[in-house]
């Protein structure tokens, strides 16, 4: 029943705070909710214990009683990216496919490794001393964009279908690569032993993530054959949700990529049950369904990101740290999305505005925050996760709001018309 208890405080809690964004803040519905329960923790931080102990002590117990990375990792993480899958059309992915990989893959490399030196460097010069290992651990976990925030903030802006793709294809599908850079520089960081060899890190990976993939694909396929022989909005939804838990349950058990499998399950669904000829009350009751899902669960995750802050101890203590975080992760994410251009470059144009588009783009969220807590208590767990909270807060605030002024849809398309023209004078 205490599990009940919690989600339920978290539901009315979310409802809240969503009814006051829509009618006063007016931010996108999951910023809004964030931004409101940051100031109602920093509230209670400061008064709490003074004016509103009752209301301090129970909000405190029910996040100590509820484990985050295992709420939004191995619950929440599957149904979102589920939802977020089946809205993505096939044909645009197979367009982008080539700077969805490399930057899913390469950038995320590159990213960890450029704020894993950039720290360990900086630290220093305002206090802060913490092992290289660890500064990496810190640069595995920041460097992964989060499809969830990506995939809620892109609906409000007006980006253009290639670029939307791009974003949201890599946001989908990095989480493979940054759990197995994630889980080795953490095993080599508690003192593990492991094996780096580019043999076993390339097993571990194919066994992750191309696991996690095949998967995904043999129960969207497996799940499609069943629907198209009973056409029904009720079962389909039934069928839907235990892909999803099943899922989730059989990729654990097998050790890959739940979060890819959720992913290459709803990309399959989403895009071949149309060829099922469903009747359209079903796909509608599906979609709505599934939208509807995607929507309560955002709010329930920016609720629970925001709330994050009454976790951390002495927060100010790690603002400056935590603000020198912000820029090299972000020049990080610039050499992340320039150099993987730079060499595709002569099969794919990117424009200036593009480029920008992806480093702005590039939104941190909850997956950070959930592997950054998943890190053993110890000497560095505090600093990390502080760190962690500043880069995401900033992100999903700062990031979140302008990337709709960034994404200017004119500019980019011009400038893809211009890159279109170059290459076929060169051609010529």
């Amino acid at each position: 029943m205490e599990l009940y208890y919690s989600f339920s405080a978290l539901i009315v809690l979310a409802s809240i705070f969503s009814y006051i964004n829509y009618r006063f803040l007016k931010l996108p519905s999951t910023i809004g909710i964030m931004v409101i329960a940051i100031v109602v923790s920093i509230i209670l931080v400061l008064f709490g214990e003074s004016f509103l102990p009752r209301t301090f002590g129970h909000l405190n117990n029910l996040m100590n009683g509820i484990d985050f990375t295992e709420v939004l990792m191995g619950a929440m993480l599957n149904f979102l990216l589920f939802a977020g899958g089946i809205h993505i059309n096939i044909n645009d992915l197979k367009e982008q496919f080539r700077p969805v990989v490399i930057f899913s893959t390469a950038g995320v490399v590159i990213s960890t490794f450029v704020v894993g030196f950039g720290m360990y460097y900086l630290l220093p010069f305002v206090g802060f001393k913490i092992p290289f290992i660890y500064c990496l651990v810190f640069g595995a976990l920041i460097s992964p964009t989060d499809p969830v925030a990506v995939l809620s903030i892109l609906k409000q802006a007006k980006v253009s279908k290639s670029l939307e793709t791009k974003v949201a294809g890599e946001s989908l599908f990095n989480d493979g690569m940054a759990v197995v850079v994630f889980t080795v520089v953490l095993q080599l960081a508690v003192g593990k032993e492991v094996d780096l060899g580019v043999e076993s890190i390339g097993l571990l990976l194919i066994k992750e993530a191309g696991g996690g993939l095949l998967l995904g694909v043999l129960l969207g396929w497996i799940t499609s054959r069943l629907m198209r022989e009973v056409d029904d909005y009720i079962i389909s939804v039934l069928v839907t949700l235990s892909v999803v838990m099943g899922g989730y349950l059989i990729a654990r058990q097998m050790h890959i990529s739940g979060p890819l499998t959720m992913v290459a399950a709803g990309l399959f669904m989403g895009n071949f049950n149309v060829k099922f000829k469903m009747k359209s009350i079903t796909q509608d009751y599906l979609i709505k369904f599934w939208e509807l899902i995607d929507e309560i669960l955002n709010a329930v995750l920016f609720l629970f990101i925001g709330f994050e802050l009454l976790m951390i101890k002495d927060l100010s203590h790690f603002i400056i740290p935590g603000l020198m975080a912000i820029v090299v992760v972000l020049l990080a994410r610039v050499a992340s999305i320039w150099i993987p251009t730079r060499f595709m470059s002569f099969r794919t144009r990117f424009s200036p505005q593009t480029v920008k588009v992806l480093v702005w783009g590039g939104i941190r969220g909850g997956v950070s925050i959930a592997l950054a807590m998943s890190i053993p208590k110890g000497e560095y767990s505090e600093t990390i996760l502080s760190i962690t909270y500043c880069v995401v807060v900033f992100s999903i605030i700062v990031q979140g709001l302008t990337i709709a002024k960034v994404a200017n849809p004119n500019k980019i398309a011009k400038e893809e018309e211009e890159q279109e023209s170059i290459a076929l004078d060169k051609n010529h």
